[in-house]
């Protein structure tokens, strides 16, 4: 018997039903952050400005973020949509690490939050457990 037959029918549709719930609500979270610097809300700006990038790098990452964050809500894009997803929040960190001296924790407790759902929406064949 393997791990997956183990488990209750009854315990993996709740675990089913959490994982949509974590797709939706990281959905929710990137997509609010990428209104926000395709709006030029006044402290991504700021914050875009002190990377030093300029502001096209600002709507670029707003761009591929809003994309990205709608990739979680349809099935066949949840692997890409979550490694995208991974791949801005690197990119966070590297920022709040290095010039804007910011808050580490949001990024990677959204980089932790991501794993499971890339994990779960693996290829088949991808790191078979």
């Amino acid at each position: 018997m393997t791990g997956v037959e183990a488990v209750p029918p009854r315990l993996r549709q709740v675990g089913a039903v959490c994982l949509w719930g974590l797709k939706v609500m990281l959905a929710g979270v990137f997509f609010a952050a990428a209104v926000a610097k395709l709006a030029g809300h006044p402290m991504m700006v700021s914050e875009f400005e002190a990377i030093g990038l300029g502001q096209g790098f600002r709507l670029l990452t707003g761009v591929v973020e809003a994309a990205a964050a709608l990739m979680l809500i349809w099935p066949a894009t949840v692997f890409a949509g979550a490694l995208i997803l991974l791949a801005v929040c690197a990119g966070a960190f590297v920022a709040q690490a290095g010039p804007l001296h910011g808050d580490l924790v949001h990024v990677v407790v959204l980089a932790a939050m991501l794993l499971p759902v890339l994990w779960e929406s693996r290829p088949a064949g991808l790191c078979q457990a």
